[in-house]
């Protein structure tokens, strides 16, 4: 057997937390991406829900475990352990107008949290909702500013509810697990 017929039998296995305020659509997105299926109805994480998906890459069996953390501040004392072991991270917000400001400003937060108890992984950074804003009224500056002051992997404008953006998003910080694992 080649050397590349071994790298195609081999697998990989990524976990890749995905963290945010509650309401932004963590869990949602997570259900777009694995399932192909969106529900409107809000039913809060308790904590964390766990999702695990297949999928192949120049051959290789990959296998994703995304860990959707609750938002809510009465789970903050779990988080730490939840992020144990994390290769990637993704962090959400809502562009909806209700919700921008708030979702928006606790990034620092969230961003400053996975990086304490997990280092210098991947992070992702997805703008969800975008399907109740005009494009044209975003504020594309500010997010811009903190991409490049926290130097981001990437940042995506999602909408779970249509799929715009979604599999493009999550295509990418798992290639990047990829490209980063698959010669060790």
């Amino acid at each position: 057997m080649s050397e590349s017929d071994e790298r195609k039998d081999s697998s990989f296995v990524f976990k890749i937390t995905v963290i945010g305020d509650g309401g932004v659509g963590k869990t949602s997105l997570i259900k777009k991406y694995t399932k192909g299926s969106f529900k409107k109805e809000y039913i809060k994480t308790l904590g964390a829900q766990f999702s695990k998906y297949d999928e192949k890459i120049e051959g290789s069996a990959v296998k994703l475990f995304f860990w959707d953390i609750a938002g809510q501040s009465e789970f903050s004392f779990m988080r730490p352990t939840f992020y144990k072991g994390s290769k990637a991270a993704i962090i959400v917000f809502s562009h909806a107008p209700n919700e921008i400001d708030k979702s928006f400003n606790h990034i620092y937060d969230w961003h400053d949290d996975i990086k304490k108890y997990c280092g210098d992984i991947p992070i992702v950074l997805f703008g969800n909702k975008i399907d109740l804003v005009d494009d044209s009224s975003m504020d594309n500056d500010k997010v811009e500013e903190i991409f490049n002051k926290r130097d981001f992997l990437g940042y995506y404008k999602t909408s779970a509810k249509t799929g715009s953006g979604v599999f493009s998003a999550f295509e990418a910080i798992i290639k990047n697990l990829y490209e980063k694992y698959k010669d060790q």
